[in-house]
């Protein structure tokens, strides 16, 4: 074994116990602020790598720590399959390692470094984006997120979506790093400027922007009954909790995801309980369905229910692989035997609509009704504000992860959606967390994970007219991040331009010789 190779192995350790710090910013750990600087001792490896091959190594080394801690949770319902995940995806983050270590091996140049925080986040954010399609998965875990309970930061993602909060985070991270290792004086305080730019853009444009006065308000209760195993039982719960709302000033009342096993254009039993409950509540109520249709096949449904019955309904299209199907069954479908994935597939919906919903005073209420997992994909609340809707509404069942970070993570996602689109963020989930945001993302009411009840909240409401920046300009930043990546990445191939007379004199090697490798 050579020197290089017995050297390589604890650094390639480290950078995969490196992976692991960002997570800690995240729920429920919550540790928002040492995202600025969780990255650091991640692209310090990949910096010190004795060669861009060794530095891509401990990029997708990186990269697999990350996925491995932020979706541990995913065991139970994929077992051994969390690992080749952790790999494929963390093979995303070779490219950053290779991108650090051209750019910033010592001795680290101005031009060199200026580049590096241009071209380090952009492809850090190509890599998000790419795992974010929902053929792969969709999006998890983006270090945007882990923002979330700072509204001001999260004032960049009504410009360029969470993807913009991840590229600032990661240039800071950048700057950080040039700082700690950069020589010369000026380099070192270019990088102290532009991560203190980093840093403060989003508070600066949360500061200068002023928010349109809420001209109407509604009146959300959210109801979550808890650990409840039996179906019957999980409806009851929901029906009591929901019967004790009456008398209040409700516009809206919503159940969770699979709140009812009930396929609601046949069971009238059913369907007249809910029916009179919102008729005692004076509020239109959204019930989540979970249930076998009459083609035989089992969806999942968000189900608008007033006095006079069913009036509006919405099938999930976005289902959550392993846990609602199995990608390519015939050839995976042996890990529902190891696991909790799922017996069946679930039947995805058709496209996105709005549920024409109304106030108790009769004014419409258009909601963006959108079931559990779809709150991780920024496209399909952007859908919901451009087609006008005033409230954006998820519905959630996370007990399978209960006693795991899942459920603060995934109702944290709530917080990125109203930033994003200026919609309020509602979420009800069986078991917890059910949660409320205004139009800035700052959170109103919130049930854990140990609650049963309901909370209501009054919300202001959007204008449907109104939109973002990222409402109208869509996923420019990771788009803008992938023609920067492509373009360092063919400069990077391009051979060395040859002056006058033979080939340039290359610069001298900082790998050790074979004979000092061999050693």
């Amino acid at each position: 074994m050579t020197l290089r190779a017995a050297l390589a192995r604890p650094a390639r350790y480290a950078s995969l116990a490196a992976g692991a710090l960002p997570v800690l910013a995240f729920p429920a750990p919550g540790l928002a602020a040492l995202a600025w600087v969780a990255l650091v001792p991640g692209l310090l490896l990949m910096q010190r790598a004795p060669s861009g091959r060794e530095a891509a190594v401990r990029g997708w080394c990186f990269g697999a720590g990350f996925i491995l801690t932020a979706m541990y949770w995913l065991v139970p319902s994929i077992g051994p399959g969390l690992i080749v995940l952790a790999v494929l995806f963390g093979a995303l983050q070779a490219g950053l390692g290779l991108a650090v270590w051209r750019l910033l091996h010592p001795p680290v140049t101005a031009l060199r470094a200026l580049a590096a925080l241009v071209v380090v986040p952009s492809v850090w954010v190509s890599t998000e984006f790419i795992r974010s399609w929902h053929a792969l998965g969709g999006p998890w875990a983006l270090l945007g997120a882990s923002q979330w309970q700072h509204p001001a930061v999260l004032a960049l993602a009504s410009v360029g979506g969470a993807w913009l909060v991840s590229a600032a985070v990661v240039a800071a991270n950048t700057g950080v790093l040039i700082l700690l290792t950069a020589r010369r004086p000026t380099v070192r305080v270019a990088a102290v400027g532009v991560t203190a730019l980093a840093v403060a853009a989003g508070p600066a444009l949360f500061a200068l922007r002023t928010q349109p006065t809420p001209g109407e308000y509604a009146t959300v209760a959210l109801v979550q009954p808890g650990q409840v195993a039996d179906a019957t039982a999980r409806f009851d719960t929901s029906a009591r909790i929901t019967a004790d709302l009456v008398g209040r000033p409700l516009d809206l009342v919503v159940w969770a995801e699979s709140s009812t096993t009930a396929d609601l254009d046949r069971d009238t039993a059913a369907l007249d309980r809910l029916r009179a409950l919102s008729t005692a509540t004076g509020a239109q109520l959204l019930a989540g369905e979970d249930a076998r249709k009459a083609d035989g096949r089992i969806s999942k449904d968000a189900v608008l229910i007033t006095p006079d019955g069913v009036i509006s309904r919405y099938r999930k299209i976005r289902l959550v692989p392993f846990g609602e199907y199995i990608p390519l069954r015939p050839a995976l479908g042996w890990i529902a035997g190891i696991s909790k994935a799922a017996g069946e597939n679930r039947a995805p919906g058709a496209a996105f609509h709005l549920l024409q919903a109304s106030d108790r005073t009769g004014r419409p209420l258009p909601l963006g009704a959108l079931i559990c997992f779809e709150s991780a994909f920024p496209d399909m609340s952007r859908a919901a504000s451009d087609d006008g809707a005033k409230l954006i509404v998820y519905q959630s069942a996370t007990s399978t992860f209960q006693h795991t970070w899942a459920p603060q993570q995934h109702a944290s996602l709530g917080a990125l959606r109203a930033a994003e689109t200026g919609r309020p963020v509602v979420q009800a989930s069986l078991t917890g967390e059910s949660v409320a945001y205004d139009r800035q993302g700052r959170r109103l009411a919130h049930l854990g994970t140990s609650a049963t009840g309901a909370v209501t909240v009054r919300l202001p409401l959007a204008d449907p007219a109104a939109r973002t920046w990222y409402d109208r300009l869509g996923d420019w930043v990771p788009l803008t991040a992938a023609g920067i990546t492509l373009a360092a990445a063919a400069a990077a191939l391009r051979p060395a331009r040859r002056k006058d007379g033979p080939a340039a004199v290359p610069a001298p090697s900082t790998e050790p010789s074979q004979s000092t490798a061999d050693a």
